[in-house]
């Protein structure tokens, strides 16, 4: 099971859609093939080098004592139930997460709520998305939609992470 770790004010809250077996299992939000924290690393927004993230006791240090404490981000899913793939969803199943997630957004106030990939913010916000990048807010949270980070060229995904930091005056943390 995952806990999630949500704080108030935060830098980012990242929405993913529901976790993977493995990452349930860790207790590690996309921690099953570890995609994203590897371009957390490159964006700059831990200091943690890959090599260092790959060994599961070093990321769960990470993100039980820093990702939340240090490093001042937040992680969540839509949908709490594990699965291969998002295609085992059941339709509707969303309906219980939007209202948790759209609390959690104005509670905690994050700078920005980035959600990781097209299916989790159309599955959230019952719209078609129209493009990637900025899409509003949400009370006093900008509202970024990122590529998901599995599929496609990594240096997109970076960039994308950059961009989110360099709106809120954050620099790249060196690694």
């Amino acid at each position: 099971m995952i806990k999630y770790l949500l704080s108030k004010n935060a830098d980012i809250m990242f929405i993913g859609i529901n976790p993977h077996f493995g990452s349930y299992r860790r207790g590690i939000p996309f921690s099953n093939n570890k995609t994203l924290w590897y371009l957390f690393s490159r964006a700059g927004l831990i200091k943690e080098d890959e090599d260092f993230l790959r060994v599961d006791e070093n990321l769960k240090k990470v993100y039980e004592k820093e990702f939340v404490d240090i490093y001042n981000l937040n992680f969540t899913n839509l949908i709490e139930r594990p699965s291969r793939d998002v295609s085992d969803l059941k339709k509707g199943e969303e309906v219980k997460g939007k209202e948790y997630l759209m609390e959690s957004i104005i509670k905690y106030r994050p700078k920005v709520a980035c959600f990781i990939g097209k299916v989790t913010y159309e599955k959230f916000s019952g719209e078609k998305l129209e493009s990637f990048g900025w899409n509003g807010s949400i009370g006093k949270s900008k509202v970024y939609v990122m590529h998901f980070p599995i599929r496609g060229p990594a240096a997109i995904r970076v960039d994308e992470l950059k961009e989110i930091m360099q709106s809120i005056g954050r620099n790249p943390i060196g690694n």
